[in-house]
């Protein structure tokens, strides 16, 4: 993979490749305060729950340095409560994906008095020397969750790949590759898992409309590492299902609620229920961080409303009447009843999954 989507530099610059710019410019900006990172997020040059998750702990390392050039901040206490004011800043990115509020409360965990950047709090003498150590715990703690994210991915991609036979054409909506996360992705993962086994597995990607993910980023991610894919517009999925040339779906996940109900990109829940008519497999890839098991259903998942011009213009050219109303729900939900199984780390789910959900957090 001769792309990464962003790290961590030793200069303590987030460096992230810029998606909006995909597949024309290939683009990495530098973003060097917690307020860039929410940008970014905010912004979409990052998307992709897991990849949220991750720069917003890249964020909050940032913010966390900056808050020691502050003289007020000379005690513990004092850092503590600034801190939890950059994290709730940084949690209102976005409000969809789960990952983004996992990774901010995985975090403010480890500041608080019960973790163990809180247990150096403790420690301090009151004139603010040790606050630099709570700051390298929590630089240390963001590079881990990096790092477990590419692991999470490769474990999902062993698992789901055995739900993939030789020969199979797979269809994707949006992208849930390595630009979605920290490396190796969640649905293409599995796709990739497939492919180092030597199947030949053949890949139809969607546009994924308005943003068009599928065409500017699931495309050119795939033809970067030489994996078989094939646009075809949104409007297309139904006539390729009914003709036999789509055997499974497999798909990514924002937000999970604990009886299996799925919000992805707007759009998944018409690709599913057409899989369904079709008795087509429709299957989700989703680290358990992407799971809130304090939501009993998918009604509860709030769905993200972006700026019209997404709708009503293409790379900045308008597409649609002056003055045209129009709607931008990013997200859609798609009941448990149309997913196939739910491929985690900890393995593949299958219904009931208000059990198979809760057995998984119990392992």
């Amino acid at each position: 993979m001769a792309f990464y989507t962003l790290r961590l530099r030793d200069d303590d610059v987030v460096e992230m490749l810029d998606q909006r710019k995909l597949p024309l410019e290939i683009i990495y900006v530098e973003l060097k305060t917690y307020k860039d990172v929410y940008g970014a997020i905010k912004d979409m040059l990052v998307r992709g729950a897991p990849a949220i998750g991750v720069s917003a702990a890249f964020g909050l390392y940032l913010g966390a340095k900056s808050l020691l050039d502050l003289p007020e901040v000379n005690n513990y206490e004092t850092f503590k409560k600034k801190f939890f004011d950059i994290a709730g800043f940084m949690f209102s990115a976005r409000p969809t994906a789960v990952n983004l509020g996992w990774a901010v409360d995985r975090i403010k965990k480890l500041v608080g008095k019960e973790g163990k950047a809180g247990e150096k709090g403790r420690e301090e003498d009151g004139s603010g020397s040790g606050l630099k150590d709570i700051v390298d715990l929590i630089r240390a703690e963001s590079l881990k969750i990096y790092d477990e994210d590419i692991e999470i991915n490769k474990k999902m991609g062993h698992y789901g790949a055995a739900l993939l036979k030789d020969g199979f054409n797979v269809l994707t909506h949006c992208n849930a590759g390595a630009l979605a996360t920290a490396g190796y992705g969640t649905a293409l993962g599995v796709i990739r898992a497939a492919v180092s086994q030597n199947k030949k597995i053949s890949v139809i990607s969607d546009e994924t409309r308005p943003f068009l993910q599928g065409a500017r980023l699931t495309t050119w991610e795939l033809m970067e590492d030489g994996i078989s894919v094939t646009l075809i517009a949104d409007n297309s999925a139904g006539l390729l299902m009914r003709k036999g040339k789509i055997d499974a779906v497999i798909v990514g996940a924002d937000r999970i609620a604990s009886n299996g109900d799925v919000a992805n990109k707007i759009g998944t829940y018409q690709v599913a229920v057409l899989a369904k008519e079709n008795n087509i497999p429709f299957y989700v890839a989703a680290p358990l961080s992407t799971i809130d098991i304090n939501l009993e259903s998918g009604d509860e998942i709030p769905i993200e409303e972006r700026d019209i011009n997404e709708v009503v213009t293409v790379f900045g050219k308008r597409i649609a009447p002056e003055n045209a109303k129009a709607l931008n729900y990013a997200f859609d939900v798609t009941p448990n009843r149309y997913v196939s199984a739910i491929i985690t780390e900890k393995g593949i789910l299958y219904p009931d999954y208000k059990k198979s959900i809760a057995d998984a957090f119990d392992k």
